[in-house]
């Protein structure tokens, strides 16, 4: 067994919140303990050392650094350095917005390249095989056009000012009276 049974005691609201992002991880793919860890420091209202976050959490030492290791790798916390402290001290970003952007500019790179990537591939080894049937290959570049369009669409998000972005979120399915009327599917 590698947790450890006691722990400090947190808010309710906030054991809520650690708890549930930990299964919201869970759900995306994400080791729950990285995600706990992630909602701890992100509602910390200071930096703590990963000794704190292993008592407060009641996980082993070796589960929190290399949750930690995992964290810093997608850019979701930081280090920060402590007058006096030699240890290694861990906050989160605290704007939701940033935290959205890098979550899903790793997903990019983890998911949607390497998805272009391959269909790039499959959709050029479909053309050169004569056993390839029509209705397989007709489907492969359907998926590679979807997937080409998720990348262009989440490269030119990029580029929209935060508020711009809020308004065009919040405008929802209105924005569909702004386009040209086109065919039906």
């Amino acid at each position: 067994m590698t947790e450890i049974t006691a722990k400090k005691k947190l808010p309710a609201a906030v054991e809520r919140f650690v708890l549930h992002w930990g299964d919201m991880g869970d759900e995306w793919g994400v080791n729950r303990s990285v995600s706990q860890i992630h909602g701890l420091l992100y509602l910390s209202e200071a930096p703590m050392t990963a000794d704190d976050i292993a008592d407060t959490l009641g996980m082993a030492r070796s589960n929190v650094s290399n949750s930690i290791k995992e964290l810093l790798a997608w850019n979701l916390i930081r280090r920060v350095p402590i007058l006096g402290d030699r240890r290694d001290h861990f906050e989160a970003e605290t704007d939701i917005w940033e935290v959205a952007a890098r979550i899903a500019a790793g997903r990019k790179v983890r998911e949607i390249d390497p998805a272009v990537e391959a269909l790039r591939a499959c959709v050029t080894d479909a053309a050169d095989d004569p056993t390839m049937s029509p209705v397989a290959s007709k489907r492969l570049k359907e998926m590679l056009a979807f997937t080409e369009l998720v990348d262009r669409w989440y490269t030119q998000m990029l580029t929209v000012p935060r508020p711009r972005l809020v308004a065009l979120m919040k405008l929802g399915e209105k924005i569909v009276s702004f386009l040209p009327a086109g065919k039906s599917r």
